[in-house]
Order: C-alpha cells, then sequence, then structure tokens
C-alpha cells in the first residue's frame, strides 16, 4: 500500500509499505478521505513541539471497515467510520482519573504515532466509532469539530454568554459552532476579513477584523465589560494576552491553540480578576458521538469548511497550499479512496 511520510520538515515521500496485519481486538480500515490537521501542517514545517521524524501523519479521518472480529457493537465490513485517534496508556494517574484525553503518555496518531496518511490502517474496535448515516467527507471533519467541542465543553458556557473566539481558522471556526450550540453570543476576531466572512457564514454574531480598530469595536460588543469566556485558536502568545485582556472579571479563558513561544505576563490580572484559565487537549468518544449525531441532523453545514481537495498523491502541493495559505483555505482534505 502507499503512504505518506514526512521524512523531515519540508520533505514528503509517498511510501510503499506491506498491508497491515491486524492483531486481535484490531479491525482493517481502508481510508476514505483525510483532513490535513494545523498539527499536521507544524510537523511538515519542524514547528509541532511533539513530533519526531520520520512520521506518517494524519488523525482526521474517514474508513470503511474492510475486515473486523466478532464485536458486540454491530460494526461490520463496509461500515463507513471515523475513529478516535488520541491512545491513552490506561495506567498513568490522568487515565486512573477518567481523564484519558490527557494521559500522561498520550499518542496522538499522526504525532507521537503514526497516523491515517495511508490507504490501509489497523485500528482497535474500541476506538472505531460508527459513521451515523453521515458521508466520508463529513466523517472527516469530525475530529477538528471534537477538538473544538471538547474546548468549550470546558468553559460552562450559558446561554446568552458573550465568547469571543481569536482566530478564525479551522479549530476557531469549530469553537464557533460549538459555542453557537450551546446558545451563546459569540464573536470572532482574526487578522484576515476573508476567515471574517467564513465566521459570519457559520452564525458568528459579530466579527472583528484585529486592527487598530480592534481595542474599541470589542468594548464596544461587550458595553466594556468584557466578554464571558475568551477562546484562544491561534497558539500565540499575543493572542494568549489578547484574551487575558478581554476577559471579563470573573470571566474565563481556554487555551486550544498550540506553539512552542515562550509568554510572558504579569499574572496578577489573573488574580485581579479572578479568572479560570483552562487548557484543552484532544476530546473524548463521546464528543465524536455528539457531533456526528448533530451533523446528521442537518443543522450544522460542515461540509462548507471544506476549501479544497487533493488527490493523496498530490499530498507535497497540498502541504505548499497550506503553508502559503492567504487565509483563503479553511480545511483541506487528501483523497484516499471513494466508498466502495
Amino acid at each position: 500500500m502507499k503512504a505518506i511520510s514526512i521524512t523531515q520538515p519540508f520533505e514528503i515521500e509517498i511510501r510503499d509499505l506491506p498491508m497491515p496485519e491486524p492483531a486481535a481486538g484490531e479491525a482493517l480500515l481502508r481510508v476514505l478521505y483525510c483532513g490535513i490537521c494545523g498539527a499536521d501542517v507544524a510537523s511538515f514545517t519542524g514547528n509541532q513541539p511533539f513530533t519526531t521524524y520520520p512520521r506518517i501523519p494524519g488523525h482526521e479521518f474517514s474508513a470503511q471497515i474492510v475486515s473486523v472480529p466478532e464485536n458486540g457493537r454491530n460494526l461490520k465490513p463496509g461500515d463507513l467510520v471515523t475513529c478516535n485517534p488520541y491512545f491513552n496508556c490506561g495506567s498513568c494517574y490522568a487515565c486512573r482519573k477518567g481523564r484519558v484525553n490527557a494521559c500522561m503518555d498520550n499518542q496522538t496518531m499522526g504525532v507521537q504515532r503514526d497516523g491515517a496518511f495511508c490507504e490501509y490502517i489497523r485500528m482497535p474496535v474500541e476506538r472505531i466509532i460508527p459513521g451515523g448515516g453521515l458521508n466520508a467527507r463529513q466523517l472527516a471533519l469530525v475530529e477538528p469539530f471534537a477538538i473544538s467541542r471538547h474546548a468549550i465543553s470546558r468553559g460552562d458556557i450559558r446561554p446568552g454568554d458573550r465568547v469571543l473566539v481569536v482566530g478564525a481558522g479551522p479549530i476557531g471556526l469549530f469553537a464557533l459552532l460549538a459555542a453557537k450550540a450551546r446558545g451563546a453570543v459569540v464573536t470572532v476576531c482574526d487578522l484576515l476579513q476573508g476567515r471574517l466572512e467564513k465566521a459570519r457564514h457559520f452564525g458568528a454574531d459579530h466579527v472583528v477584523l484585529a486592527d487598530e480598530q480592534e481595542e474599541a469595536e470589542l468594548k464596544r460588543i461587550t458595553e466594556g465589560n468584557g466578554f464571558d469566556v475568551c477562546v484562544e485558536a491561534c497558539g500565540q502568545s499575543v493572542t494568549f494576552l489578547e484574551c487575558i485582556q478581554q476577559a471579563c472579571h470573573g470571566g474565563t479563558v481556554i487555551l486550544i491553540g498550540n506553539g512552542k513561544k515562550e509568554t510572558t505576563f504579569l499574572h496578577s490580572i489573573l488574580l485581579k480578576k479572578e479568572l479560570n484559565v483552562y487548557g484543552s487537549r484532544n476530546a473524548y468518544t463521546a464528543d465524536f458521538e455528539a457531533l456526528i449525531r448533530l451533523i446528521a441532523s442537518g443543522t450544522v453545514p460542515v461540509t462548507d469548511m471544506i476549501s479544497a481537495e487533493y488527490d493523496f498523491r498530490e499530498a507535497s502541493a497540498a502541504f505548499d497550499a497550506l503553508v502559503h495559505n492567504d487565509g483563503s483555505l479553511e480545511k483541506v482534505l487528501l483523497r484516499f479512496s471513494d466508498p466502495a
């Protein structure tokens, strides 16, 4: 079979690998579509702090079951599925507390272990998530949506809460959708006007261009009180500090963006405002299942997030397009196969 490998930063190879042989309790899956995550791009550019090389990327994907052992979940060959790609050890302190998403030895597909950018993969049956009637493209978008849904769940967002999402890339837009599903009034801030138009399309109540007028506009929206919840979806020091600044007294800051730069600030502002500051990592299987039901309801047009689609053999061109993204690209998919 063919697989995409990042051999070192800025170098991609299409490799020939043996077909995977499922172990006991594992299914063989034919990969259909994979989304290129920001983490995959960071691995490609050498800016992903958790990646080692060579690495097969990919953890946002849809697949079709080729073979599966007898199971009590009614999974069978031909089913369209997605999977929980965050492998946890099951024995560390976090896992024993049920916080499997924050496993102390977490291994996410495509980052700490090889991922789904292959024609076929093997997967433990318990990690397979039934597609619930979604098509292959929709299923490839469930994982990044789950990342944002899990993050939003950290903030105890209630109907009418004012939420600021800083960064209108795919994760920020999915955070917008997740916050709107909770009844929040959502403002999205970004440097690029095109991304703000996308945010409007997905239901943002307010959009704010990050320029010299930003401060006054955000103050106008909140009547000078600040936001109940600020979501950082860029992974930059400046945007983290912006979230702290824009949060109301007694408010919450949620961090989704992952970066390598250190941040320096006067921590007394956290005390002065009595802020809740939450990191967010990965997601739970329950997040995937809830979103599959939500997408199946037809109320969230997730495929509008897809900006481009490439054959997997054109992976180098797809990554190059994202590295030089002018803001017009949101989610880019690689097509490995169509459902049989």
